[in-house]
């Protein structure tokens, strides 16, 4: 019984010790089990953050008194607001809102000194961008904190009994409820269609090279440029089917409202598909084997997703990681689709998403198409 159990044991050993190292015997292996921790684990750290560092604000004082400008001194001297506007007209604040160059913006009535000279309580318009209902959540709660100390300054100085000298009016654009949800399901419109279009494609030529079939493709009179749009087609309307079914759950079963056109919102959502097809097959085309291609994506979208800005916005995160979300298709994709879904804009005003979806592509397709040519692998 005894020497039964020592060579199961034995054997069990013997089997672990082979499959360790058919793992780590491959320094490629070694690198994919180390380096991806490593990284995520810093990119969590530095990007996937819901705290305001940097907000930018645009004013309208229609009172111009030393009471409001004592306010907004204090608003600045945060450190985390900064002016980026100052806005002579109500007509004024839907450009800065709707070109994303301000979160917010505060409107100031020109009867503030005059209501907080008589003990009456002073309203103050706060106009956020709800589009990411977290970061306006968290700058409006900012915002109250800063006029709460200063309330309880003015009602020290001037002994006024109101519990609230400046009240807050708190308006979300967007998102008037401040629901999360429709922040995240049009982000996932993009995201959850790029996952599994990622995936088909970098499988396709690794599939065919561990099935033997590739070679055989290549002598055909397919020129590598014909494979690539063979391979690519697939993928495309497959992922804007899975799109359409994201899109479908978000407007009614969720019920989040679609302002915008279904043109522009596929105009968008095609040339981003083949921007990612043309990221998948470069993936597909320096992958061996089926196991390499699908660790190489699982440990590309990671950081691809995170840096997307779906769920913490880009401008929060250092400033070498707003660069690097330069070459990340998916953060053109998310903001494209939540300007045309939430706010209703029209395809002039997403060129600036559509050219680097462009640009992406017209980099990743040839290069797929190259790598199919010269076999690198």
């Amino acid at each position: 019984m005894k020497d039964s159990f020592v060579a199961f044991v034995q054997r069990i050993v013997a089997l672990f010790r082979k499959e360790l190292l058919a793992i780590l015997k491959d320094p490629a292996n070694r690198v994919i089990l180390i380096a991806p921790a490593i990284v995520q684990s810093l990119l969590f750290g530095y990007a996937a953050t819901y705290d305001l560092t940097d907000v930018p604000y645009a004013v309208l004082d229609q009172s111009r008194s030393p009471t409001s400008a004592e306010l907004l001194a204090r608003l600045d001297a945060t450190g985390v607001f900064h002016r980026v506007a100052t806005l002579e007209s109500q007509a004024e604040i839907r450009d800065v809102i709707d070109t994303q160059r301000a979160l917010l913006a505060i409107q100031i009535g020109s009867r503030l000194e005059r209501q907080l000279a008589a003990g009456e309580a002073a309203p103050l318009q706060l106009i956020v961008d709800a589009r990411n209902s977290n970061t306006a959540g968290s700058a409006s709660a900012y915002v109250s904190a800063v006029v709460d100390a200063f309330n309880q300054s003015l009602r020290e100085r001037r002994g006024l009994q109101a519990a609230g000298p400046i009240e807050i009016e708190t308006r979300a654009w967007y998102n008037p409820n401040l629901e999360t949800r429709w922040n995240l399901m049009p982000g996932l419109i993009a995201t959850l269609s790029m996952l599994q279009t990622l995936l088909l494609t970098a499988l396709s030529v690794a599939r065919e090279r561990e099935q033997g079939t590739f070679d055989q493709l290549l002598v055909t009179p397919l020129s590598p440029f014909e494979i690539m749009i063979g391979k690519a087609l697939p993928p495309i309307l497959i992922g804007l089917t899975q799109a359409t079914l994201i899109l479908l759950v978000t407007r009614f079963w969720f019920g989040v409202p679609m302002a915008g056109s279904f043109v522009t919102l596929y105009v968008g959502l095609a040339l981003f598909t083949i921007a990612s097809v043309g990221v998948g097959l470069s993936i597909s085309a320096l992958s061996a084997n089926m196991q390499q291609a699908m660790l190489y994506t699982f440990v590309l979208l990671m950081p691809l997703v995170l840096l997307s800005g779906l769920t913490t916005p880009v401008a929060n995160m250092p400033a070498a990681l707003q660069v690097a979300t330069l070459a990340n298709p998916l953060r053109f994709a998310i903001d494209l689709v939540r300007r045309v879904y939430l706010e209703g804009v029209g395809l002039a005003t997403v060129v600036p998403d559509l050219i680097p979806l462009a640009i992406i592509a017209a980099v990743t397709l040839p290069m797929a198409a190259w790598l199919f040519r010269n076999r690198l692998v």
